[in-house]
């Protein structure tokens, strides 16, 4: 086989798995008791050909995890946290993250199992968060005596609301990380 021919194959495989990640997502996200049978129908493609990519369901799963986790740390990344000035970093992070956290909302609940790959992605959003809280405390936006990891954690609650609660969720990612950046630095009480 060309060149070629072995990078249009291995395109066809990554499209396949591609479209095997995303209706998992699909199918797990309504009924986290779906057969694989009920993926691959939702792919459009063959049950062997799940089988011959992920040899069981936890297979599936944890590339599940894995995919998503990628792409919530590319959606951090995508938010300059080291280089943009920390409130628009905040911002675009947050949007960023609220798209992929809505778009991957079952693989993003999955437990990561210790030393994974998504568990390790897990970690390094963290410390890329507390990296750009600590960037924001520096400018004056946070609180000198604030605890960064409790801050983080309020975060993460503030954009998990986001997503779950009411009508809220069906909003523009723009107007959400809005509303969830000025609630995480100026709370709910008056405003001068």
């Amino acid at each position: 086989m060309g060149d070629t021919t072995t990078r249009a194959l291995r395109a066809d495989a990554e499209r396949s798995v591609r479209a095997i990640l995303e209706a998992a997502e699909q199918v797990l996200a309504a009924d986290p008791g779906a057969s694989m049978e009920q993926i691959a129908a939702a792919a459009g493609v063959a049950r062997t050909t799940i089988h011959r990519r992920f040899a069981n369901r936890q297979a599936l799963t944890d590339a599940l995890a894995s995919s998503a986790a990628r792409q919530l740390a590319q959606a951090v990344d995508d938010g300059r946290p080291d280089t943009a000035p920390p409130l628009v970093a905040m911002h675009r992070i947050t949007a960023n993250v609220l798209q992929v956290k809505s778009a991957w909302a079952f693989a993003l609940s999955l437990p990561a199992e210790p030393g994974s790959e998504a568990a390790e992605l897990q970690q390094e959003v963290a410390l890329r968060c507390i990296a750009v809280l600590r960037r924001a405390q520096e400018g004056k936006l946070i609180d000198e005596a604030a605890d960064l990891d409790w801050v983080r954690r309020v975060y993460y609650a503030l954009i998990g609301e986001s997503l779950h609660g009411g009508a809220d969720r069906d909003a523009d990612p723009d107007t959400l990380a809005a509303r969830i950046i000025d609630t995480l630095l100026h709370g709910a009480g008056p405003r001068p």
